[in-house]
């Protein structure tokens, strides 16, 4: 187990549990959705269901946020509700233990105000990049419940330093803490831009001006909460000599917070009407490599060294399983971001490889540490690890299918005839994708339903 969170005290283990539902509870959301989306394609069936107006568009938003926003926002608070714990030690505070229940309330709040306008006739829907959105006020105060609750959530584990005695330098820690601030930087960008857009209509154009710098430094977020689930599966699964990687992985941590403060600045001199606000950021993307590298270097060389020592790796254990093949999904993802152009179906393939690798990642996270520290774990089985396979390799083989047929012109957000797929090579692409959708979402129901299930379940 993890050098130093084993102690996790059983209040803070409640807060613990919390987010670990939300999390699991986005994603049974975003299965829902989904499902909604097909059944609203299927012809007649308006006159069977009356569909509220625009629901297709307004249901690819929801699925999307909680997918991926409400998902990944959800496994920080676990995060940070763990580091918080091991920094404060055993000097629980009951103010602090109240604070986080309100956050909890707030955030699965927050869940409600989100999905509730894909029911309503009110507003519309804005597929913007990053956070797409619904133009109604219900579904920007649910953005704000989340973002604030996870904001103070980053406050809460910082507010901890002084008393940790240290312990802020292990690696959970330090890099817990380094992607909160990187994270309040985010925040703060938001803020500035839609006080700067005042009392806009919202819109499209209001959307991807308010999302786009803070959403540019919620992938630097994004990208930190990989480094620590890799760095914690390395450890639980190898050992707690290789929990520390080096200094390289500190430094892969400081230098995705100092790029990420060039975010800032771009925001403060040029949001949101300038064209270095759209370029800067842009180019801004490109300041992830060195993180990743300065990682994912020690990383691979400790399992090669761990497989010189002359014993079999261990391919049984899910935490190991999802630690080989997270990196492995991730990285071609990000080879295949070198090609996009914003126009077709490689576009997505590029963006959904990196975050089913990140996913990977946080199913490892789920399965070698959340519920493990919570008396929950789940049993390895075949069915666990056919799991954690299915949804690697599916995911991979949908990624690879947009990217051919991306390569072929198919356009990006469309279906049916509108995809206008002429080329066999457009096709295969397609089916390709299809079919490793298909086993990847078979696994990520199985992850929902186990990890459910082990929540819901008495201690082991």
């Amino acid at each position: 187990m993890l050098v130093g969170v084993t102690d996790l005290n059983l209040r803070a283990s409640q807060g613990l549990r919390g987010w670990a539902g939300l999390a699991v509870l986005s994603l049974a959301i975003a299965g829902v959705f989904a499902l909604l989306l097909a059944m609203s394609r299927v012809p007649g069936i308006e006159d069977v269901f009356p569909w509220p107006l625009d629901f297709f568009n307004k249901g690819l938003v929801i699925h999307v946020v909680f997918s991926f926003i409400v998902w990944f926002m959800a496994v920080f608070g676990a995060i940070l509700s763990i580091v918080t714990a091991r920094l404060s030690h055993h000097r629980s505070s009951l103010p602090s233990l109240w604070l986080e229940k309100i956050l909890l309330l707030i955030a699965y709040a927050s869940t409600v105000l989100l999905f509730a306008p894909s029911f309503m006739d009110d507003g519309e829907a804005t597929l913007n990049n990053y956070i797409p959105a619904i133009t109604d006020p219900l579904y920007y105060a649910g953005l704000m419940a989340l973002a604030g609750s996870i904001g103070a959530m980053a406050l809460r584990a910082i507010a901890a330093l002084p008393g940790s005695k240290g312990r802020w330098k292990e690696p959970v820690c330090f890099g817990a803490i380094t992607v909160a601030l990187i994270y309040l930087l985010a925040l703060a960008e938001f803020t500035i831009v839609a006080i700067r857009l005042g009392a806009e209509d919202f819109s499209y154009e209001y959307n991807e001006g308010l999302f786009w710098g803070g959403g540019h430094t919620l992938q630097f977020v994004n990208l930190g909460l990989l480094f620590i689930a890799l760095g914690t599966l390395m450890t639980l699964s190898l050992g707690n000599r290789y929990s520390g990687l080096g200094k390289l992985p500190a430094a892969a941590y400081l230098v995705l917070a100092i790029t990420a403060l060039a975010g800032l600045y771009i925001t403060v001199e040029s949001a949101p009407e300038s064209d270095a606000y759209w370029s800067m950021f842009t180019n801004l993307q490109y300041g992830m490599a060195l993180p990743s590298l300065l990682f994912g270097a020690p990383l691979l060389l400790a399992i090669i060294r761990k497989r010189g020592e002359g014993k079999p790796l261990p391919w049984n254990d899910p935490a190991f399983l999802c630690l080989a093949l997270s990196p492995m999904v991730f990285a071609v993802g990000a080879f295949l971001g070198l090609f996009v152009d914003g126009a077709d179906t490689r576009t997505p393939a590029h963006y959904h490889g990196v975050i089913d690798g990140i996913n990977l990642s946080f199913m490892g996270l789920f399965y070698g540490l959340f519920l493990p520290l919570l008396g929950r774990g789940v049993k390895r089985s075949k069915a666990l690890t056919a799991q954690i396979w299915m949804f690697g390799c599916g995911q991979l083989l949908a990624s690879v299918g947009l990217f051919l047929a991306g390569g072929y012109g198919t356009p990006r957000k469309t279906a049916g005839e509108a995809q206008n797929l002429t080329d066999i090579g457009a096709v295969v692409g397609m089916y390709l994708n299809g079919i490793g959708a298909l086993i990847a979402v078979t696994g990520g129901v199985m992850f929902i339903w186990m990890t459910a299930r082990a929540l819901l379940a008495k201690k082991n």
